[in-house]
């Protein structure tokens, strides 16, 4: 199994899947991580599963549906987010399954590896 991993180590309200990525490769060394920028061109598979920063939530979360996400607004291709591009990948029919595993940005990092570890273990 792959899961991509997105976050910018430069803000730390998105930095925080990619801080506990060494714990999270330690604990599942059979999981293939790749870390990837989500508005960069690359190899989409059909079923994707991600971790990723999202906002609004309090414990680390499962999505399989993208329309649960609220859309940031978006003035011009600076503000085009890794929802739009989940988004459009859907659409144009290159994505038909995606799993996200969504982060709140204000766990610390301990917390954050355990309920991870706990959801990975279900999927």
């Amino acid at each position: 199994m792959t899961i991509y991993v997105f976050g910018n180590p430069d803000l730390p309200q998105d930095s925080l899947p990619l801080k506990i990525l060494p714990q999270l490769r330690q604990k599942f060394p059979q999981i293939t991580f790749e870390v990837k920028d989500p508005n960069e061109e690359w190899d989409v598979p059909e079923e994707l599963t991600v971790i990723d920063t999202v906002q609004g939530i309090n414990q680390v979360e499962i999505f399989h549906d993208l329309s649960k996400f609220q859309t940031s607004p978006r003035i011009s291709l600076h503000d085009f987010d890794a929802l739009s591009q989940l988004l459009l990948l859907k659409k144009i029919g290159k994505l038909k399954k995606v799993t996200v595993i969504g982060v709140p940005p204000d766990l610390t990092s301990d917390q954050a590896t355990a309920e991870i570890t706990t959801k990975l273990q279900t999927i």
